[in-house]
């Protein structure tokens, strides 16, 4: 993945998760390839696993319900 990005679509963000996920590339290998801050790529991996979750539920929350449940955690 190593092309120059000139739009980060959902389609590319989630190859770049996915190779990190795999261990094919680590964060600090991905913020240095495509000159972006590691905290934003981590901030992607972070919501792919908590979207893999829902999506492995027995009985998935929708959108609304997932961010409710994010703001009562923050709060």
């Amino acid at each position: 993945m190593e092309e120059e990005v000139k739009r980060w679509t959902a389609k590319r963000k989630a190859a770049l998760v996915t190779e990190i996920i795999q261990g094919k590339t680590t964060v600090a290998e991905a913020s240095r390839a495509f000159d972006m801050p590691p905290s934003e790529i981590e901030e992607w991996v972070d919501e792919a696993k908590r979207g893999m979750e829902n999506a492995l539920r027995a009985k998935p929350l929708d959108v609304r319900e997932q961010y409710e449940r994010q703001i009562k955690e923050l709060q």
